[in-house]
């Protein structure tokens, strides 16, 4: 099903992601390659942009997901919180080809969150006394804690299970992480997703993202669900 009647609804990754140009700061939900915008990744890859500022857990892994960009050097600084298992990114920190700042998981979603809900900083004891404090700001509450500010991008590019032609999503267990918060901190927020359904069919109840949040729809295709690691018990 593809609804036509709302100024929301896109063609595909192509048509939403028109007007995405180099220099801009750019979300991407996912935890792992568990609910990545495959089809926005996909589409990036054919873009002219460079010099993208990439705000992600994990910048992708082994080949798949955010790296497909990366090895055509087209990230310039990422923020996340886990680097391991992506050897591209590896590689490329540790010949200082990409800027990369490391952000505690719960520091990296309060940032996104932060952003969201208009908080210009927060202070948390998370990372004092570590590099992660350097430069910044220290207070002493009931324990020192360290400045952090909110993380801002102009677009967001996230996957729901399923949306309506007004941006109200569902997403479907643990590949909601990150892409809540995201879609509510970004300037334009493209959401693909698996099913495309008309206003109502969600019930309120079951709503995860208002849509309010939500500037770019379209319905997904061609998904992969590639397992990260795959494990299997003997009998």
């Amino acid at each position: 099903m593809t609804p036509t009647n709302s100024p929301k609804v896109f063609k595909d990754a192509h048509a939403a992601l028109h007007d995405i140009k180099s220099g801009m700061t750019l979300m991407s939900g996912g935890f792992g390659l568990c609910g990545i915008a495959e089809n926005c990744i996909d589409v990036l890859t054919t873009i002219d942009v460079k010099d993208l500022t990439v705000i992600s857990n994990n910048i992708g892994n082994s080949g798949r997901g955010l790296v497909k960009i990366l090895v055509q050097d087209k990230i310039k600084k990422a923020y996340c919180s886990y680097v391991g298992g992506n050897p591209d990114l590896e590689k490329r920190m540790l010949s200082k080809e990409v800027e990369v700042e490391l952000v505690p998981q719960g520091t990296f979603s309060e940032r996104i969150r932060a952003a969201g809900m208009g908080i210009r900083a927060f202070y948390t004891p998370t990372g004092y006394g570590t590099l992660i404090a350097e430069g910044k700001d220290v207070k002493m509450f009931d324990r020192p804690c360290i400045l952090e500010t909110a993380l801002h991008a102009d677009f967001a590019i996230i996957k729901a299970q399923k949306g309506d032609t007004y941006g109200n999503l569902w997403f479907k267990e643990t590949a909601r992480n990150f892409s809540p918060l995201m879609a509510m901190a970004a300037k334009i927020t493209v959401v693909e997703v698996e099913e495309l359904v008309e206003v109502g069919q969600i019930p309120a109840e079951d709503i995860h993202l208002p849509g309010l949040f939500v500037q770019r729809i379209f319905q997904g295709k061609n998904y992969k669900n590639e397992i990260e690691f795959l494990v299997t018990e003997g009998v």
